[in-house]
């Protein structure tokens, strides 16, 4: 079921705490979305799944939570050492405040200066992390982190909690 964004949700969001029963679910969600993100980005080519890369990268390094209408995960963030790493919304369900309200959660629960780092030409994800009070400190080159043969360019935020 696609929503449509002036449809009301079904029921309102709650953010839990992952647990393993939530592995098929997130990663269903980061391959549909991490899609999404390189189609805008450094190409569909780059993509890797989240069973191939989630202990390269370091997912469960830090705290992950879920976001989920009842029973339906609809997506994720994951943060350690006051940086945002991961957070993926099911594009079934984008521009309905999911990735927002996750993004809040984990700014919440990192003390001090909070980083994240958005892939130039993810524009929608740059928007919300400015909309939320990041500012970009520095735009760098060089490889895609988790898939080095692909050039990329990335644009790292800083928040700084008052």
């Amino acid at each position: 079921m696609f929503i449509q964004k002036s449809q009301k949700l079904p029921r309102s969001l709650q953010i839990r705490l992952y647990s393993p029963d939530h592995w098929n679910a997130i990663a269903a969600v980061h391959d549909r979305s991490r899609l999404d993100e390189l189609r805008i980005s450094v190409g569909v080519g780059a993509f890797i799944s989240l069973t191939d890369t989630a202990d390269s990268e370091n997912l469960f390094d830090g705290e992950v939570w879920v976001g989920c209408f009842g029973e339906t995960l609809v997506g994720f963030v994951a943060f350690a050492e006051n940086e945002v790493n991961w957070l993926y919304v099911d594009p079934k369900y984008y521009r309905l405040g999911i990735g927002r309200a996750l993004l809040r959660h984990a700014i919440s629960r990192c003390g001090g200066t909070v980083h994240t780092t958005v892939l130039r030409g993810n524009e929608r994800a740059l928007h919300l992390y400015l909309s939320e009070g990041f500012r970009i400190i520095k735009t760098m080159s060089g490889r895609l982190n988790g898939n080095e043969q692909f050039p990329a360019t990335g644009h790292i935020l800083q928040l700084d909690k008052a």
